[in-house]
């Protein structure tokens, strides 16, 4: 991606409603896990550094990115030294580590499996893998295109690619379940009209107005209540938890 997405996405990945709030609900998922005093976490794909600050009220963080310009933005906020770095052969760790976050990442690679494995690889016995992914095939879009996507998934599908990659699947659900149809039709509509441009301003990173950018974290943010104790039958996108034997 070039320079100016990432100058935009570090610009508004501190408010806007979707990033805020898929926090809000990953710090909640986190805080579930019972994790042991200080752990090890891993951000695999960082991007611009949004998350590192809440990921390191859990413990001890190291992060890895692929993109030098997006590593150098998270490196400004001078959380952790954030490692360039791919998946599945080019983890620049050799810890093992009790928590390993992917959040809107494998959707980016040819081998999702593979990176899946090699991360197992880098996790203690017991530890924990928190991935989230952009849900159904039908809501393409522009956005995905932007973000040079490979896919999205359906969570049968993200189980069972877990599940083949050597975890034990402990929960899975849909998230941004509030404001899935209010998404589902604006991309249906712009798809029927033909609402094309590769412009970086023309994509879903653009700020809303304070009043709608407060209430829409409100909503989504509202979902951490319901995250890890139900299943949320449809959303936006999925969020699963899955944990390397003993």
């Amino acid at each position: 991606m070039d320079k100016d997405f990432y100058l935009q996405y570090a610009a508004v990945e501190d408010q806007h409603w979707w990033f805020v709030g898929r926090r809000r609900i990953i710090n909640r998922v986190i805080r579930q896990l019972h994790l042991p005093k200080n752990p090890k976490i891993l951000e695999a794909g960082c991007g611009t550094g949004g998350n590192l600050s809440m990921l390191a009220r859990h413990g001890q963080i190291s992060a890895m990115e692929l993109d030098e310009i997006a590593g150098k933005i998270a490196n400004e906020r001078q959380v952790t030294q954030v490692k360039l770095g791919s998946l599945p052969d080019k983890i620049p760790f050799t810890d093992e580590y009790d928590l390993i976050v992917i959040l809107d990442v494998i959707e980016h690679l040819d081998n999702d499996l593979a990176a899946l494995m090699a991360l197992h690889s880098r996790l203690k016995p017991g530890g924990w893998l928190l991935v989230t992914v952009p849900a159904y095939k039908f809501l393409w879009s522009q956005h995905d295109d932007i973000n040079h996507h490979k896919r999205r998934y359906v969570l049968p599908a993200l189980k069972r690619l877990v599940t083949k990659a050597g975890y034990t699947v402990r929960y899975g659900s849909y998230f941004n379940a509030f404001l899935f149809p209010i998404v589902a039709l604006m991309r249906f509509l712009k798809n029927l009209s033909r609402i094309e441009s590769n412009s970086v301003g023309s994509n879903d990173l653009n700020l809303p107005t304070k009043p709608i950018n407060q209430f829409l974290t409100f909503l989504f943010a509202s979902e951490r209540h319901l995250i890890n104790r139900i299943k949320l039958p449809f959303g936006v996108s999925i969020l699963l938890v899955a944990q390397k034997s003993l």
